[in-house]
């Protein structure tokens, strides 16, 4: 009798494939473990075991495989549920779910690069034969592939031994090497307790003789200092001001006179550090908190609608801990990776080593630790923090899910697929655990709100900022009027420069927002008109001065900047717009004294540059952040009085129906990094058109005006709430057979199904990577059948694919398009 086990292939593949196993074989895989098996003509991949079975395949013979890597699952069967679904639901394979599900560690293949990790103390005694074969040959060779080590082991069955090597540490997998962050610890001094009394100091100041008249200078201005401040005092900040080398401080430590000590993260507000350790509610918020806990007694999924800074991460905890105590897992989604070095840091003082964080920052092998942690229920991933991937991890006890900052589009997955919502996937997901979802948001999209106020979800709202706090003060700037009466330097108007040279005599921090990083998007040649473009992408090259080269945002192509036009080899070139760069420049040419750091995609390449320049902020090290949307997802920053939106209209201008609702939530979200502590903030936002209806209901915080006034036009127009909407995209090196397949698609799905069908549309930017785009979008009506459509445009799909002139096409499916 023969046995066979049916697998998932982390490959781009709509069925599973069946394999031939032995008797005993049968018998110990279990659904969730992972087989090596070979696919192809000699290739190896990671498979995923689904069911075992004695139905011999009628299409191909079964091979057999290789052998099977784990003892026991490492994947549950509600996770293989779930990934089914998001397979179903958005349109793409199951490999491409499985492959997106599992950290790369886990999915060794006969391409895997290996290397030796260097920092590890290697006892070779302690290896086994085959692990020392392959160890040898990486100090003769820097990488290997896994069919060298088949060669080098003269076997096949080669997986586990990399495995053991892997869990060893010895060596790592297609690793790039990660910068290791150390938090900084900052050097602070105050006097000794013993000088704290009046008469012991006075006895201080007489003893310093002549000789030590810099040691006594140097005491006096650290109580000027102190009683300017009212704060700690940096080692830094009492030689600067003194004018004193840190060598009369040190002689003043050895004498007794000061005591030194170090604080890293939170380290000047030492009050909040003891009140995040006992957790208080205000009345607004226990009042949120309750009609939570009370709504969750009938609806599973509620959206808390507070506004920024209302305290929401406060509600948040309260309930975690609720969970965590009954043993219930908690998963908490952030939209942005910059995000959970302060989320990480606040949970952890209040739950310790309870927390467990999981992103594409983190390396193969901790991402490994991490799913081991969450599979095992184990103490140390009660709580997962992560952005959407997170959403994969083998839950088997969850309780509740969080999900912060909800209208953030980074919660869905654009390229490559599965191209899931993190925030959909996680409802459905919820609801196989039986567990809840919290949705909190101070802006919430406007699909979330109409469940929430069409009774499907419940609603919680929380008005008030933490501590009553005022809402900042909102100032329009009209840059038409500013420019016409001369009152700009550069890119800054006179009123912003004024309110930025009051938070800087208040000792205050300032955030500019500009969300389009680089020098400038545009470089034009005067004479002749003629804009450098991109030979590979329909898009001007933006140039970044930092680097002093035009690059491509969409493929990376870059290039010297010219000393000359290209065309005419005239010199007048000019740049036309600006980024972050360019503010960044400006600004620190208007305040040469001032410490200026930019936040966008080109400083936070490494695993730890987010936390660097989130914990020189907060440390007060740093007066201005220059930076782009990163910048407005919910970052608490207590002394920053002013932000700065450098201009409103680069956002509302989008060729896309979200516009207007994305410009108010970026607008609103940035607004409120402004005033979080005691003093009201200030907001300055320069525009060309401040009586546009968005602009004015920023000013007001009216997101109810905005929600109500979108609504009605979303209606009209056939958009969600109302309509889903699906897009394909097609793509083509050959412009002619690309117009000719989009347009035979387009025929057959309109005479396929009864609802809108629009395009095929060239999008704003119709080549990229040398590849032609067209666009087609589907809109189903909220009463028609979804999963009879998908079944329709399926059907086109699979019969254009058979269409041989046409089956080069590339076709990618997007599910609730955003």
């Amino acid at each position: 009798m023969s046995f066979f086990v049916e697998v998932i292939m982390p490959l781009s593949l709509p069925k599973t494939f069946t394999y031939k196993v032995s008797e005993a074989e049968y018998h110990y895989i279990k659904k969730g473990m992972r087989i090596a098996v070979p696919f192809g003509k000699n290739k190896i991949y990671t498979a995923l075991a689904l069911e075992l079975h004695q139905n011999e395949p009628t299409l191909y013979e079964a091979k057999d495989i290789h052998q099977i890597l784990d003892e026991k699952p490492i994947v549950n069967e509600r996770q293989i549920n779930h990934w089914f679904w998001i397979a179903s639901y958005y349109m793409c394979h199951i490999g491409d779910v499985y492959r997106g599900a599992l950290p790369s560690a886990l999915l060794l293949e006969s391409e895997t690069i290996i290397s030796q990790q260097k920092d590890t103390v290697v006892n070779e005694a302690e290896l086994s034969d085959d692990e020392f074969l392959i160890y040898e040959a990486l100090q003769h060779q820097s990488t290997l592939k896994v069919e060298n080590i088949i060669e080098i082991l003269g076997k096949k069955t080669v997986l586990p031994v990399i495995q053991k090597l892997i869990h060893k540490k010895i060596i790592s997998l297609d690793e790039a090497i990660q910068e290791v962050y150390k938090p900084k610890l900052i050097r602070y001094i105050r006097l000794h307790p013993h000088y704290q009394s009046e008469e012991n100091l006075i006895a201080l100041l007489d003893t310093f003789n002549k000789n030590a008249g810099k040691q006594k200078q140097l005491v006096l201005q650290y109580f000027q200092l102190q009683a300017q401040e009212r704060q700690p005092i940096s080692v830094k900040q009492l030689t600067e001001t003194a004018q004193a080398s840190s060598a009369i401080v040190k002689a003043l430590v050895d004498k007794g006179v000061f005591e030194e000590y170090y604080l890293q993260e939170d380290r000047v507000n030492f009050t909040q550090n003891q009140r995040e350790n006992q957790l208080y509610l205000s009345e607004a918020q226990q009042r949120a908190h309750d009609e939570i806990v009370q709504t969750f007694t009938g609806k599973d999924v509620c959206l808390l609608h507070g506004v920024t800074s209302s305290g929401k991460t406060e509600i948040y905890t309260r309930l975690i801990e609720k969970y965590i105590a009954d043993g219930k897992q908690v998963l908490y989604l952030l939209p942005e990776i910059a995000l959970t070095t302060q989320l990480v840091s606040r949970l952890t003082q209040h739950f310790g080593n309870k927390v467990a964080v999981f992103h594409s920052k983190y390396s193969n092998n901790e991402r490994v630790e991490v799913w081991q942690n969450v599979l095992q229920q184990s103490e140390k991933a009660q709580i997962v923090i992560g952005a959407r991937s997170a959403l994969f991890l083998p839950f088997s006890n969850l309780g509740l899910i969080i999900i912060d900052e909800e209208h953030e589009s980074t919660f869905k997955q654009q390229d490559p697929a599965p191209r899931y919502h993190a925030r959909d996937a996680a409802i459905v997901l919820a609801h196989a655990h039986q567990s809840k979802v919290l949705l909190g948001s101070a802006t919430p999209s406007i699909e979330t709100y109409y469940n929430a106020t069409s009774g499907k979800f419940g609603l919680v709202t929380l008005k008030d900022r933490f501590g009553n706090v005022q809402l900042p003060e909102i100032e329009l700037v009209d840059l038409k009027d500013s420019y016409f009466r001369k009152k700009m330097k550069g890119h800054f108007s006179l009123t912003l420069i004024e309110q930025i040279t009051e938070a800087f005599a208040n000792k205050e921090q300032v955030i500019l927002f500009q969300n389009r990083r680089g020098f400038s998007p545009v470089l034009e040649c005067l004479t002749c008109g003629h804009v450098p473009q991109c030979p590979q992408c329909d898009v001007s090259l933006t140039y970044h001065k930092y680097k002093n080269q035009l690059r491509c945002h969409y493929c990376g192509y870059s290039m010297a900047k010219p000393s000359n036009c290209h065309v005419c080899s005239s010199v007048d070139l000019e740049t036309k717009g600006f980024g972050t760069e360019q503010i960044e420049l400006e600004l620190a040419e208007l305040f040469p004294n001032k410490n200026i750091k930019r936040m966008d995609q080109d400083t936070t390449r490494g695993k730890y540059s987010f936390e660097k320049i989130i914990d020189g902020f907060k440390n007060r090290e740093i007066d201005v952040l220059v930076g782009t949307q990163m910048l407005a997802k919910g970052l608490d920053f207590d002394n920053v009085s002013l932000v700065g939106i450098m201009n409103a209209d680069n956002m509302l201008y989008h060729p896309d129906f979200r516009a207007f609702e994305r410009s108010y939530q970026m607008m609103t979200q940035v607004a409120g990094r402004s005033g979080r502590s005691e003093k009201r903030g200030k907001v300055v936002i320069q525009t060309y058109n401040p009586l546009h209806n968005i602009i004015q209901q920023v000013t007001h915080n009216d997101y109810e005006g905005m929600y109500k006034e979108q609504l009605y036009e979303r209606k009209i127009y056939y958009y969600p709430p109302f309509y889903r909407l699906i897009r394909l995209t097609l793509k083509h090196r050959d412009f002619e057979k690309l117009k000719e397949g989009s347009m035979w698609l387009y025929q057959v799905l309109k005479q396929s199904i009864s609802i809108p069908v629009l395009g095929p549309e060239e999008p704003a930017v119709s080549r990229i990577r040398n590849e032609y785009i067209r666009t087609i979008m589907v809109k189903i009506p909220s009463d028609t059948s979804l999963r009879g459509t998908k079944k329709t445009i399926q059907k086109v799909l699979n019969s254009f694919d058979v269409v041989v002139p046409y089956r080069t096409i590339k076709v990618t499916v997007n599910v609730d398009y955003y």
